[in-house]
């Protein structure tokens, strides 16, 4: 159970939660896990609940805080809020801006900042322990670029700017990635990103994350009461989780891409887990697919120190944390949404 921003997160599998005077009373069988304060929390999140007493959901509904169900993965189910005073007037500021192209590219940038920021600071770390086994000056090279792209970034007013600037660190960044790749380099080789279909057994593995954060961060968002399909920097698309896109942004490198990269260098996947379609396509095969999804559950729940809050929380719970920030920006408790810088 975390506390965070005024939420209450309970991780723990099958759990009850109930009221006992005002405090909530987290209970697994006859055994009382924690007591907490109701008039402390703004919205409760569950993970895997066993279930939640009427008279604590109906106190929740009275008092206005949202009480979300998530399944044990992390996917969304439900959101359940009394009279709806706070969404209406959240939503309809993320619209508006939304709307406005300049103000989308104030709010963009913060988040293309954190990319460009977290994919230098990759690099920057495989020079540090692995200077023997990569070329050093080129990675310095493109990170000297970054740091000039990330000065720019600060004052860009336009998306068509924010997404060139954008795009040509991704080539830059991706132009080494292969580099990162330092066991099975026989069976995991990466000459370029291709997503539809993916081309190879690195793409097939980025490509899978990417769709496991995608939907996280679709479900962060619907738990603090945003649109996931209205974005900033992505723009409307029926059936496309912009917003989610956006915000995923800045945690692709940090999160997905060290998780690939540690299933390949850690030796935890073998190339021998992978098909090749008629299309040409590279997919994994179920085992592969299983243990990967495996392996992901077990990276949510490292505990991380979340570099803007200075709390310690699980990675599981970044997407959520980066939600509940980005949607107090838009209430205005924020001057500027904090991206998440790691370090």
């Amino acid at each position: 159970m975390r506390k965070l921003l005024n939420t209450l997160y309970v991780t723990t599998p099958d759990v009850y939660l109930s009221l006992d005077g005002e405090n909530i009373v987290v209970k697994q069988e006859d055994k009382i896990l924690g007591r907490f304060p109701l008039h402390n929390f703004e919205g409760i999140c569950t993970f895997g609940y066993a279930g939640v007493s009427p008279k604590l959901m109906g106190t929740c509904a009275e008092r206005n805080i949202s009480l979300t169900f998530f399944t044990r993965n992390g996917r969304y189910l439900a959101r359940v809020t009394g009279e709806d005073r706070g969404n209406v007037v959240l939503r309809k500021e993320q619209y508006r801006r939304s709307n406005d192209e300049r103000c989308s590219a104030l709010l963009a940038r913060n988040m293309i900042a954190g990319k460009l920021y977290n994919s230098k600071w990759i690099l920057e770390r495989a020079t540090r322990d692995h200077p023997l086994r990569i070329d050093v000056d080129r990675f310095k090279r493109i990170t000297a670029s970054m740091s000039e792209s990330l000065k720019i970034i600060r004052q860009v007013e336009d998306l068509d700017v924010l997404r060139g600037l954008e795009g040509t660190a991704a080539v830059q960044y991706f132009a080494v990635f292969d580099d990162l790749i330092l066991q099975q380099k026989e069976e995991f080789s990466f000459k370029g990103r291709s997503r539809r279909p993916p081309l190879d057994k690195v793409n097939a593995l980025l490509s899978f994350t990417y769709a496991l954060l995608s939907n996280e961060m679709k479900s962060a968002l619907e738990g603090v009461g945003l649109d996931a399909y209205v974005g900033f920097l992505h723009r409307d698309r029926p059936g496309r989780a912009s917003l989610a896109l956006d915000l995923m942004e800045e945690l692709r490198g940090v999160y997905a891409d060290r998780f690939v990269l540690s299933l390949i260098n850690k030796k935890l996947i073998q190339g021998s887990g992978f098909l090749v379609k008629e299309t040409g396509a590279v997919v994994m095969d179920d085992d592969t697919r299983k243990l990967v999804l495996k392996l992901w559950q077990e990276k949510k729940q490292e505990s991380i120190l979340h570099p803007y809050l200075g709390e310690k929380i699980a990675w599981g719970l970044v997407p959520h944390a980066q939600a509940l920030l980005l949607a107090r920006y838009l209430r205005g408790d924020l001057d500027e949404y904090p991206p998440f810088l790691w370090k």
